[in-house]
């Protein structure tokens, strides 16, 4: 017997419900792969950041998720003196492809403009360190420049913090009287703590690094302000060549020296804080180091990454010329 019209469609219109309660009931594909990224671990240069001539010494500061670039450069010279340069970085992943993105260029934004007119000098300037003190509400930059003598000096400036758009007044440079002495010094880092200094001089001879403690309640510059004091030379790192440029991340320190037993010329190290010192460096090995020079390293931390990057500065062949800035992931142990 045929079946009605009516009973055909009704049918028809139960197999719609049926594959429709079917599909909702399918669990959808979750779009995230990648909960976390990556920084890749291959070299990679910065060629809107660096020029023809010697780009190294960075510091990067951290501002609304990206990463403001202080670094020293004799492009301005054509080759001749160095002075602070101000560039920025931004970098994302998909969390879909896991694909890694990053943006470098050099910028002018009025605080930092503001600030280089005041850091740079009639001389040669080094090794920048930007940073915030608890303690008395100021931002501070520290950095290596010729004094008078012809030997380099640690001075400083200090302003009230940057919101927005605002570019606060800055007052400085200033010396660090505490632990500039008649040879050079340059490269300062503080722990997170900001209760331990840490930086370079040559007043044993060679380039050795140094410690000095300050008393976390102290305002920066209070400290820097004393007489000055003898330092602490940081025996389980230093060898009897040149170590500079010390910079410490938590449990980390991170160093150039051109110690025997490396890949050529200034490589870079790192070492780890273990039961209140620290430990033998090692060599960052033939990812990173080259038989030429690698200068300046510098580690940041971004929670949405499962590991470090590290940017530093080489005179390696392919770069623009001289020495250029490059970026880097590195797993610490």
């Amino acid at each position: 017997m045929k079946k009605s019209t009516g009973s055909i469609f009704m049918v028809f219109i139960a197999a719609i419900f049926l594959a429709i309660g079917l599909k909702s009931c399918k669990k959808e594909e979750n779009p995230i792969k990648f909960p976390v990224g990556a920084f890749p671990d291959s070299v990679i240069k910065l060629p809107d950041i660096n020029s023809e001539y010697d780009d190294y010494n960075l510091d990067i500061h951290e501002i609304n998720g990206n990463y403001a670039l202080i670094f020293s450069s004799n492009r301005g010279s054509a080759g001749g003196q160095f002075d602070m340069v101000q560039g920025m970085l931004e970098f994302n992943f998909s969390q879909t492809s896991g694909e890694f993105k990053m943006n470098a260029a050099i910028t002018q934004s009025a605080f930092y403009t503001k600030l280089l007119s005041k850091a740079n000098t009639g001389g040669n300037d080094f090794g920048p360190l930007t940073l915030f003190s608890s303690v008395d509400g100021y931002e501070y930059m520290v950095l290596s420049s010729v004094n008078p003598a012809g030997n380099l000096d640690l001075y400083y400036l200090k302003n009230r913090p940057v919101f927005n758009n605002n570019s606060p007044d800055v007052i400085g440079p200033f010396p660090v009287k505490y632990l500039n002495s008649s040879s050079d010094e340059a490269y300062l880092s503080f722990n997170i703590n900001q209760d331990t200094a840490y930086f370079t001089s040559d007043r044993s001879g060679n380039f050795d690094i140094f410690l000095h403690k300050k008393p976390a309640d102290t305002s920066l510059d209070t400290w820097f302000n004393q007489d000055f004091s003898g330092s602490i030379s940081v025996d389980s790192v230093n060898s009897s060549s040149d170590d500079k440029c010390p910079q410490v991340s938590k449990k980390i320190m991170v160093f150039t020296s051109n110690r025997p037993g490396g890949l050529g010329g200034y490589d870079l190290y790192y070492c780890i804080f273990r039961k209140g010192k620290w430990s033998s460096p090692l060599n960052f090995g033939p990812g990173i180091n080259s038989s030429s020079d690698e200068y300046r390293p510098v580690t940041g931390y971004h929670p949405q990454f499962s590991n470090n990057f590290l940017m530093f500065s080489s005179n390696r062949p392919g770069g623009k010329g001289g020495f250029d800035l490059y970026f880097t992931g590195f797993k610490f142990p």
